[in-house]
């Protein structure tokens, strides 16, 4: 009995002890980026009452822990600097080295604010290499979610300064931006980088900033049931489980010999293009398994070397073997395809390329206008053309299809686990690059994205802290007619934003790509917040950091007269051609393409057809042909149109 006693007064003990130690956050932690000329809040926990000491930069800072076993300590503002070592005493000692002081970023948003250096690695290779910045810091917050509410802290993470390894986890257009501020001003800059592919803005926002919504506040109650949420994940794990069993019907996998077999003997094969979606090249409406195969003669030069192979994008899975070794698989469409061979893989002379495709709805192929080869040594070769084809396997339609709750779309989801718990680490401002989830419903986005910006800043309880965010780019296929398109009408939903004050748009309707929603060119989005935050955040009035942006027309003598702001040291034409991808329409609203030219600060639209013109659209398409107004420092104009009751007066930046 004494023996259980001595035991149980241990443990006691041992939990006195551990709940007395002072706690603290994850990001609060070794090479930290804490923001200048502002006061910086240190926080964390311990045990009710305990006593915590702070010594830092040459000072010491003391405080007691509250009753809920929360403490916090606002250190005095300090200019940029360090490396600084912080001790944080209680029960405890910690030691935080390598600190320094400068100016803090937050990063968020879908896909695009996620694609890191990494995934672009062939386009900044040099970039890549040159990466020596001790002085950037990149603090990436991993895909959380949580639907019943905020949450204190973060479970992990690390701050990585700028280095050839660890620069390629680093936010490609975040990383960009930093360097393009920290070359010009030679302050520390950290970037905390909460970001998710494919999530809507109401996923970033609170409960609180939800308010105005009441269908979206009525999701927010649903999803706290989590009788409600655990039978949707319940029946969704039950379907899987019941799909998982279904034997495997793909007949390049089940039949006598594997397709990808190098000693496979092909039959009854047909011929198909790569790269072509095959709905376009004679198999109609398949959703299932294509096998493509092609014999590629390859020179003893490209051999006994590593080699890589370049498969553009494919939609939607697949799975590469060469000489029946698999060598690359992704899972997903959005990925660009560079799969490594080892050396040794590649022999001289025939080699069989085998490519297992999976699509599940849609058009199912590899994506045009990508590139497609084998790279080894000095040598390419080309790998488009005609290959030969095989169905595999012909999905059936399910009509009891179980869809589940995808967390990370749900309102506050992300808000609550990767927001929530950097609010009390001050900041310099907000970057923000997202909108492709919601391009759906643009008006609605309008009034979400003005909600997100007052959230945020209320929640930061640092004033109107600067936020710039990225227009979406073109994206599909090219529009050779004036046209209607949601995502202009995405685009002028966040042009509208920039009436929110202390706000800067980056324009990027030249830097995407018609196939691809994830464009390769982050350097120049980067860059050009960068050029926004300079005006904004770093005192450059004079820096010009917009393309123009539309303010008022005025219809003259049977043409409209169109004054822009931002328009700089005056308009152009970037190309030296003339004005295109303007379009203008009388009282009957159908557009024609017009005629446009420069006359000083103004551009001049007519069409000879339309003696009485009220509208006018720029760029008005998902991927506009060719437009090309820009002012001389070299930024695009934003789209625009006239034939909108809510015009753009307030905009005056």
């Amino acid at each position: 009995m004494r023996i259980r006693t001595v035991v149980l007064s241990g443990l006691l003990f041992h939990a006195m002890i551990s709940t007395a130690q002072v706690k603290l956050p994850q990001l609060v932690r070794d090479s930290m980026v804490l923001q200048r000329e502002s006061k910086v809040k240190i926080w964390g926990w311990a045990s009710k009452g305990e006593k915590v000491t702070i010594r830092f930069n040459g000072k010491q800072f003391r405080t007691t822990t509250g009753s809920d076993g929360k403490w916090s300590i606002l250190l005095p503002p300090m200019k940029a600097g360090g490396p600084y070592q912080m001790d944080i005493s209680s029960s405890n000692h910690l030691t935080l080295k390598d600190i320094l002081i400068g100016d803090v970023w937050l990063c968020a948003g879908q896909s695009n604010m996620v694609h890191q250096m990494e995934l672009h690695k062939e386009r900044y290779a040099a970039d890549i290499a040159s990466a020596n910045y001790p002085q950037i810091r990149h603090f990436w917050i991993p895909t959380l979610t949580d639907l019943q509410g905020p949450k204190e802290d973060l479970p992990t993470g690390f701050w990585k300064w700028a280095n050839p390894e660890d620069v390629r986890q680093f936010s490609a257009v975040a990383y960009f931006f930093a360097r393009s501020i920290y070359e010009k001003y030679k302050v520390p800059i950290g970037l905390i980088n909460t970001s998710v592919g494919g999530t809507p803005i109401e996923a970033w926002t609170s409960e609180e900033g939800l308010k105005e919504f009441p269908e979206v506040v009525q999701t927010i109650q649903k999803n706290k049931d989590t009788a409600y949420t655990n039978s949707m994940a319940r029946a969704v794990a039950a379907y899987n489980y019941t799909s998982s069993k279904r034997k495997e019907a793909d007949k390049g996998l089940t039949g006598p010999k594997p397709w990808f077999d190098a000693s496979y003997v092909p039959k009854d094969w047909r011929r198909i293009n790569i790269p072509g979606y095959w709905e376009d090249q004679g198999i109609k409406d398949l959703n299932g398994v294509v096998w493509y195969r092609r014999e590629i003669e390859v020179p003893p030069s490209m051999t006994g070397v590593p080699a890589k192979v370049c498969l553009g994008r494919i939609v939607d899975a697949d799975y590469l073997y060469v000489n029946g070794k698999l060598v690359g698989n992704t899972t997903y469409q959005y990925p660009q395809r560079r799969y490594l061979l080892p050396a040794g893989v590649l022999k001289p002379g025939k080699n069989i390329f085998t490519i297992r495709v999976i699509n599940q709805s849609g058009k199912g192929g590899f994506v045009p206008d990508k590139p497609y080869c084998l790279v080894a040594g000095r040598d390419t070769l080309d790998l488009k053309g005609y290959w030969e084809y095989k169905v595999g396997d012909v999905f059936i339609p399910q009509n009891n299809v179980v869809t589940g709750l995808s967390v990370q779309n749900q309102p506050t989801a992300l808000f609550n686990a990767m927001v929530a718990p950097v609010v009390g680490y001050n900041i310099k401002g907000m970057l923000w690059y997202q909108g492709e989830s919601n391009a759906g419903k643009p008006e609605e986005y309008a009034k979400l994205l003005p909600a997100l910006i007052r959230d945020w800043r209320q929640k930061w309880n640092q004033g109107d802290l600067p936020f710039l965010y990225v227009q979406l780019p073109n994206f599909m296929e090219v529009a050779y007619s004036p046209t209607e398109s949601n995502w202009a009408l995405m685009r002028e939903a966040q042009l509208k934003a920039l009436s929110v004050p202390n706000t800067a748009m980056a324009v990027a309707i030249d830097l995407g790509e018609w196939n691809d929603i994830h464009p390769d060119n982050k350097k120049d989005v980067g860059l050009r917040l960068a050029l926004s935050a300079q005006k904004l955040a770093y005192g450059g009035k004079d820096i010009v950091a917009s393309g123009p942006l539309y303010q008022s027309s005025k219809v003259e003598e049977g043409k409209i007269v169109i004054t822009f702001n931002n328009a700089g040291s005056g308009l152009i034409s970037n190309d030296g051609e003339e004005l295109s991808e303007f379009a203008i329409a009388g009282t009957d609203g159908k557009f024609v393409w017009a005629k446009a030219k420069i006359e000083g600060y103004k551009v001049i639209v007519w069409n000879e057809s339309i003696p009485d013109p009220k509208y006018v659209r720029y760029a008005w398409a998902d991927n506009p042909d060719h437009p090309n107004l820009y002012n001389k420092e070299g930024l695009p104009a934003s789209p625009f149109r006239t034939d909108v009751t809510d015009k753009y007066t307030a905009i005056s930046k």
